[in-house]
């Protein structure tokens, strides 16, 4: 199915928060995340489903959402979604640059890159691969580890993006007692990945 993007002024958002990074290389760091509405990738493991439907989530205006962004003192802003590339992105992160924001997106890669990007982390999914453009800008690969075969997959990734993307493997949440183990042992014998995990949900922030 090919994907459409969405020229306009406003955007869908489904939440926007201040809070702490919690996976891969930026780990740790203060960063305000914008949650985009809509997403036609459909992971079944999912854990913001609520987002994948745009029309659900009001239409705001960019001015706006970078004044509420400015207000913190912070100064990552971390992109995401839902799948954010299915909108026009030029707009909103032109001004978050004016505003003294670095930009950081989370994207599976399945639709055309729009936007000027400090960080490009790329999450593909099994069910809409990532687009050639997105693997060579991608300064992060991030691999979700559900079965034991994803890592198989996580190689046919890595061999596509460039040299100095960071690799990083990470636990399905649901799943993750079960895989951690095996993923440690994956990065003890392929030390050029590293572990990422989902340390906001350990230490309970957004």
């Amino acid at each position: 199915m090919q994907s459409t993007v969405i020229h306009t002024a406003t955007l869908p958002v489904m939440e926007s928060f201040y809070t702490i990074q919690g996976e891969g290389f930026h780990q740790g760091k203060a960063a305000y995340f914008i949650r985009l509405g809509g997403c036609d990738v459909g992971c079944v493991w999912c854990d913001v489903k609520e987002s994948w439907d745009a029309d659900k989530h009001p239409q705001r205006d960019i001015t706006g959402m970078v004044q509420e962004a400015a207000a913190h003192p912070g100064r990552i802003a971390v992109i995401t979604g839902g799948e954010p590339l299915m909108h026009h992105l030029d707009g909103l992160t032109k001004a978050l640059h004016k505003a003294g924001f670095r930009n950081h997106i989370e994207t599976s890669g399945s639709s055309p890159l729009s936007g000027s990007w400090d960080w490009i982390t790329l999450s593909p999914k099994k069910f809409k691969a990532p687009l050639p453009e997105a693997c060579k800008q991608a300064n992060e690969l991030k691999i979700v580890i559900y079965n034991k075969s994803d890592f198989a997959w996580a190689e046919k990734y890595a061999a596509l993006v460039g040299k100095q993307c960071k690799l990083y493997l990470q636990p399905e949440w649901s799943r993750a007692a079960e895989m951690t183990p095996h993923i440690i042992d994956y990065v003890k014998d392929n030390p050029q990945w590293q572990i990422s995990l989902q340390v906001h949900k350990y230490i309970n922030v957004p």
